[in-house]
């Protein structure tokens, strides 16, 4: 697949999962529309699933495909009002992403929702 190819079908995607994004938490920012693996460009994928993460600013609910390669996500939020972001995801029927890290841009990010129910 030609880059340009995997950007325009993984924007359409990023773009459905960032409207549920907007729905759960009234703001959502695409992230991520291509993914690279073994050298090629690839849309991101059409699934949605569920996870938080970490930053160093605060807690971001996150939707990623099933590679973890996320496609959209909430502002900074403080740990409470991003898991109920991801409760109402879960709520909804997106399925919680269970891998202990994602991907946004060249970072990695462990997941934490896990961590925060068990707290």
């Amino acid at each position: 697949m030609q880059y340009f190819q995997a950007v325009k079908i993984g924007k359409e995607r990023a773009m459905k999962s960032q409207m549920k994004m907007f729905k759960f938490g009234g703001f959502g920012m695409l992230t991520l529309t291509t993914k690279k693996e073994g050298g090629k460009f690839l849309p991101v994928g059409e699934e949605d699933l569920a996870a938080v993460i970490q930053t160093s600013d605060g807690y971001v609910a996150i939707l990623v495909d099933t590679d973890g390669y996320t496609k959209a996500q909430s502002k900074t939020l403080d740990k409470d009002e991003a898991m109920k972001i991801f409760d109402k995801a879960i709520e909804s029927g997106i399925p919680e992403f269970i891998r202990e890290s994602v991907e946004i841009w060249t970072e990695s990010y462990p997941t934490v929702q896990k961590k925060i129910k068990s707290e």
